[in-house]
């Protein structure tokens, strides 16, 4: 049963890493090269959509992590679940602290109602998500090295 648990943690966190990854790194830098405010729109979308799902997927990330740290507390590379553990917890007091305020208010937003300083906001949401997925990236490699 253990040993479900530690694939089925990795591939969450995993699969989880991937999508962040691919806004960041895929889907922005698209949204962001369209004309007009249709890169506004796709991520006002995009911040309804994956603001609903995200924070389930984020704490049940941390849920599996720390189910699994607690399980195999005595078994090789509890270190390690436990200290992805830890930056599973940060990524998700990160996410509340700074991203989500931010992710709040664009998802609201439309061209007629935009603030002053909307790509300055959403600057900040970029480079506040870019050093999220360096944590939860390190979580995963984390992860992955005690299943191994």
């Amino acid at each position: 049963m253990l040993d479900a648990l530690k694939v089925v943690t990795t591939v969450v966190v995993g699969v989880m890493v991937g999508v962040e990854f691919s806004v960041a790194f895929v889907i922005n830098p698209i949204l962001n090269g369209l004309p007009g405010d249709n890169g506004l729109r796709g991520r006002t979308h995009g911040a309804r959509m994956l603001g609903a799902v995200m924070p389930f997927w984020y704490i049940g990330s941390l849920i599996l992590s720390a189910v699994w740290a607690i399980a195999g507390w005595h078994r090789h590379g509890a270190g390690l679940v436990v200290t992805a553990a830890a930056l599973l917890i940060s990524s998700v007091i990160m996410s509340i602290l700074l991203l989500v305020p931010i992710n709040n208010r664009s998802k609201t937003w439309t061209p007629e109602n935009l603030p002053e300083d909307w790509k300055e906001q959403m600057n900040r949401w970029d480079r506040f998500h870019y050093i999220r997925i360096a944590v939860i990236i390190v979580a995963f490699a984390l992860l992955a090295a005690a299943l191994a």
